[in-house]
């Protein structure tokens, strides 16, 4: 029987809604309007019978009577709505008894209807409660996908430098205490900011971020603490600041460095008092923020230089958490590297692409002034301009390719006890070699020398390639 099954399957494809009402009557000529609405329909007779259905079966949307026998239809929303909080319900109710209603409104129904009610009414009403259910249920997934993508295990970094950082992440995750982020930029404050906020307690409340550094002197205050109808020309209507919007979460300063001195004291007072005043009030409101700030700038020196409150920076950084650029985690270059390879593919919807082993060793060796943001937008450049289903040296950057050929680009540690130059020369060229692997001429191109130049040094210093490197089809 194919066409039963299509039917069957289409069926399945439809809302189900649930209805629970000890009138027959009405339950019946609810089904029949619902099922010609486009809705698959399941019945009860009661609130028990319905609190069964409702465990057992994928349910988009609970009718119920509030007076039932057994199970009232009150007590149905409290239960059904522990079991799955994002399934709206909807109430029905006699006329005169609307008190009852608005208390199960307060108990989480999403609308109630009152008898008698037309066709029409109960179609919009459950059309309204589904697209609210479906709004819930997407943004609990998003929500959901954001907690899993800036939870601390998704950091990525198995380096000793980034192990301590992540360990003094963890321990202040569940607490209050405010937290100071310090690194060049680029290095991923604002994802250890977040890491901070979705592993912590606050972690299904608002993680709000405010550049300082980007909003005027003349508006920050509003920005911040919001600011009354009248109090100043152009405030039209009375507006919430951030730390009102972000009330039970995090926010995260950025730039703090770049906030005003005249401001400083009110967010000093924010930290002290955990209350904010409106810009044309008088009255305090509490304020239940977590703060978390970050800067690319030495506050210490800042202080000493009078540009920074003493007791503001204090206040801020009860834990002070410093990111280390990325030539001091060189480590965590090749995992980085794939994590951004596979999210730009996503990103631009192509084909898997890897990366040759020379590619890895190049960027291992670059110098990342601009740290993670600079790795990870080299990446996408390579991804949405690559040839092939491979990516080599021929895709990396020009300045990454080619360095520019000075000093100050090589980064080397000098022991104090002196070196021999010789070692130096022997380590870099055994590094080139085993970057480009093994190949001399590419070699020999990376190094700016001639082959026979490098074959020279290869042999005095006791070098060899590896045995599976080949220079068939080499240039030169």
């Amino acid at each position: 029987m194919p066409g039963a099954e299509q039917i069957t399957d289409r069926d399945k494809r439809l809302p189900t809604v649930l209805i629970a009402d000890d009138d027959d009557s009405l339950r019946r000529v609810l089904e029949f309007q619902l099922r010609e609405g486009g809705y698959e329909v399941l019945t009860a007779p009661d609130g028990l019978v319905a609190l069964d259905i409702f465990t057992e079966q994928e349910v988009a949307c609970l009718i119920t009577d509030l007076r039932m026998p057994g199970l009232s239809g009150l007590d149905l929303l409290r239960r059904a709505s522990a079991i799955h909080p994002e399934t709206p319900v909807v109430v029905i109710t006699a006329y005169g008894d609307v008190n009852t209603a608005v208390e199960a409104m307060r108990a989480g129904a999403f609308d109630f209807i009152t008898k008698p009610f037309n066709r029409d009414q109960i179609l919009l009403t459950v059309k309204k409660a589904l697209n609210f259910g479906r709004a819930v249920s997407e943004n609990r997934q998003l929500r959901r996908l954001v907690h899993e993508r800036f939870r601390l295990e998704s950091v990525i970094g198995t380096s000793a430098a980034m192990q301590r950082v992540l360990e003094v992440v963890e321990r202040v995750a569940q607490s209050d205490v405010t937290v100071l982020i310090t690194g060049e930029s680029g290095t991923g404050k604002e994802l250890i900011a977040k890491g901070l906020h979705f592993s912590g307690a606050r972690a299904d409340r608002p993680f709000l971020a405010i550049n300082c550094a980007a909003i005027p002197e003349t508006l920050i205050e509003s920005e911040l603490f919001g600011h009354k109808r009248g109090s100043f020309t152009g405030a039209v209507s009375d507006v919430k600041g951030k730390f009102e919007e972000a009330a039970g979460g995090t926010l995260f300063l950025d730039e703090i460095s770049s906030m005003p001195l005249g401001v400083q004291p009110k967010l000093l007072r924010v930290l002290q008092e955990h209350e904010i005043v409106r810009l044309g009030e008088s009255t305090p409101r509490r304020a239940d923020v977590r703060i978390v700030s970050a800067t690319n700038r030495d506050l210490r020196t800042m202080v000493k230089d009078r540009a920074f409150r003493e007791d503001l920076y204090f206040r801020l950084a009860v834990v002070p958490i410093e990111l280390p650029p990325l030539r001091e985690r060189r480590e965590d270059i090749p995992l980085l590297a794939e994590h951004f390879l596979k999210r730009a593919c996503e990103r631009h919807n192509c084909r898997d692409l890897r990366m040759m082993r020379e590619v890895f060793a190049a960027l291992a060796l670059y110098s990342w002034p601009g740290n993670v943001r600079e790795l990870e937008n080299a990446i996408e450049r390579m991804v949405v301009l690559a040839k092939g289903a491979t990516l080599t040296l021929d895709d990396l950057p020009e300045n990454i390719r080619r360095p520019p050929q000075h000093a100050a680009n090589v980064l080397l540690e000098l022991p104090p006890e002196g070196l021999s130059i010789e070692q130096v020369e022997r380590e870099i060229i055994r590094q080139t070699l085993e970057m480009h692997d093994g190949n001399q001429t590419r070699a020999a191109r990376y190094l700016d020398i001639t082959r026979s130049a490098l074959i020279y040094r290869m042999q005095k210093y006791g070098l060899a390639a590896p045995a599976s490197s080949a220079e068939e089809g080499d240039e030169g």
